[in-house]
């Protein structure tokens, strides 16, 4: 029987480049544990000193998620630290090859997630983390072990031991291999076929050049928005992975409320209009609250357009008029309220005024930088509004088209206003990479879609959904705010309502081509008019001129359509 110091060895449980692990038995008490100790000896006696110092600030660190250290110690210049596993078993056993399903992964890793984010917090990283350091007990709760046992790395390009800046690389270094971690556990492969997650990051960008992705074929379904979360973590762009693990737990926890229904991006959401509102008064709102206090029989139409221009007091009228209680005692019948002209009518001046007089002053929490990026926001949604207006079929409302056209950024603007760090983050991993080498092409971003689930755990349009539903709007102006899918097809339109939505949707494309390069914009609308001929009888000329900010029917030619679109300018 071999022992190590008292510690009778029983088995292996797992070894990496940097660490291993041992099942033993203490005979001072017949116990069994789990000893954790580096592949290598440190080099000298000062050093030995360091990993115990740095061991023992590590095993004082209390969380659910980490497990409790037993004793740290040495055995002939060998160190190491002791763990009590009570009924666990490692995560890579209980997975093996045929992998865990995703709602049985993510609320145990995101319980040693959480203790490696405090961790970090603390000032510890975890060196060395691989699918062995999670432990998982009978009653699923999942606790991570090994916390500074592997040796620092002794790489002169590194910055000095102790140093803010190597923690902070360690850190990431973590949150990259808690990604690969949970890659393997889903896909129950091992990414790259190298079961040891250090070597795996080796041949990783940029000290490799191989990618790691989630593959298409997996044991179980896993979610896409889910998938966009760990493809991020393990992204081939160093700028585009989670850069600290707490970023990673919000996006984990945004996925698993808005799966189960629990707290995460929503709640918290419903929390923060609470206490700020849905949007801010746009910038000299209060001016036109005051004009509107001081009105008295102007026409509906003029106050409607004066309405119009601040986009909050618009989504504020529309919450108010669809609410439930005001529905039912207007009696306004048992369809959703989509124009202002119908909202004054039914709440009249007074209700205008309260509306206007509730909203938070310009910019609410946010500082200048976030207030000038949500102006823009706004300046863009009301642009997108006006292009719908010029571009729907005759016939049908503008004032409807353009709302729908503001509607369908509601969750753009909701997370610029309630979570714009978050909204800095999705826009930044949209971008794309420059090329390393000439003559190469960019490296392309994450769509609007992936980036939101990847930082949020949920997508742009399930916050608007979640939103418009507490205002009281039915099933089918849900579907009117959705976008179609950025490339499918869109061949028809059988009723009002999908001209409507498309109507709205092609605006915003035009208003999203608009942001790209000048080289690119133009292929760009090139696209958007072939998508949108068909359905809603645009032409590139159209397309383009409405890109400028010219309506259309105010130059056409013989040949063109005759019909004069009004609308809201």
């Amino acid at each position: 029987m071999r022992h190590f110091g008292r510690f009778q060895l029983l088995r292996l449980l797992a070894k990496s480049d940097r660490t291993m692990m041992w099942a033993v038995s203490d005979p001072r008490n017949q116990q069994d544990l789990v000893l954790a100790m580096p592949r290598q000896k440190p080099a000298d006696a000062p050093a030995l000193t360091l990993w115990q110092q740095a061991a023992r600030k590590s095993a004082r660190i209390d969380h659910p998620g980490l497990a409790h250290a037993v004793e740290v110690g040495e055995v002939e210049g060998w160190p190491y630290v002791t763990y009590d596993p009570g009924s666990s078993s490692t995560m890579g056993e209980l997975t093996g090859s045929k992998g865990m399903s995703a709602a049985e992964l993510v609320p145990r890793a995101l319980q040693a997630l959480q203790g490696l984010a405090f961790a970090h917090e603390a000032g510890v990283a975890h060196g060395d983390l691989q699918t062995s350091m999670l432990l998982v007990s009978e009653s699923g709760a999942c606790r991570l072990l090994g916390l500074g046992v592997a040796l620092a790395a002794q790489d002169p390009r590194l910055p000095p031991s102790g140093s803010l800046q190597l923690h902070r690389l360690t850190a990431e270094r973590d949150v990259l291999a808690f990604g690969l971690v949970m890659h393997q556990l889903l896909s129950g492969q091992p990414a790259l076929e190298e079961p040891d997650v250090g070597r795996v990051i080796g041949r990783m960008p940029p000290l490799g050049r191989e990618p790691v992705r989630l593959p298409w074929s997996m044991p179980h379904p896993v979610p896409e928005a889910l998938r966009a979360i760990i493809n991020r973590a393990t992204d081939r762009q160093e700028r585009q992975r989670y850069r600290n693990a707490r970023t990673l737990v919000h996006a984990l926890e945004g996925w698993l409320s808005s799966e189960g229904g629990g707290a995460g991006p929503l709640a918290q959401l419903q929390d923060r209009i609470r206490a700020a509102g849905v949007l801010p008064a746009v910038p000299g709102g209060a001016s036109r609250a005051a004009r509107l206090a001081m009105m008295e029989r102007e026409r509906t139409i003029e106050l409607a357009e004066i309405v119009l221009q601040d986009t909050a007091l618009t989504f504020e009228l529309l919450r108010t008029v669809n609410s439930s209680q005001v529905r039912g005692v207007l009696g306004s019948g048992s369809g959703p309220v989509l124009t202002i002209r119908r909202t004054i009518a039914m709440i009249g001046l007074d209700g205008v005024r309260q509306a206007a007089l509730s909203l938070r002053a310009w910019p609410g929490p946010l500082d200048d930088s976030q207030a000038a990026e949500l102006e823009r926001l706004f300046d863009r949604v009301r642009r997108a509004g006006r292009i719908a207006q010029w571009l729907r079929p005759a016939g049908y409302d503008a004032e409807v088209v353009y709302l729908l056209a503001l509607l369908q950024n509601l969750g753009r603007l909701i997370v610029q206003y309630h979570f714009p760090d978050e909204s800095a983050q999705i826009r930044r991993l949209m971008q794309p990479e420059p090329a390393t080498k000439a003559g190469e092409p960019d490296e392309p971003g994450m769509s609007e879609q992936a980036a939101s689930y990847a930082v949020l755990g949920i997508d742009l349009e399930a916050i608007a959904a979640g939103v418009a539903r507490q205002w009281g709007l039915d099933d089918a102006v849900m579907h009117m705010i959705r976008r179609p899918a950025p490339g499918a097809p869109v061949r028809s339109a059988d009723t009002d309502d999908e001209v409507l939505r498309l109507s709205a949707a092609c605006a915003n494309e035009v208003v999203d081509a608009q942001a790209l390069p000048p080289a690119q914009m133009l292929a760009a609308l090139q696209r958007v008019a072939q998508r949108y001929a068909r359905v809603l009888g645009v032409t590139l000329r159209e397309v383009q001129l409405a890109a400028q900010g010219i309506e259309p029917s105010s130059v056409q030619t013989e040949g063109e359509r005759s019909t004069q679109f009004g609308g809201l300018q």
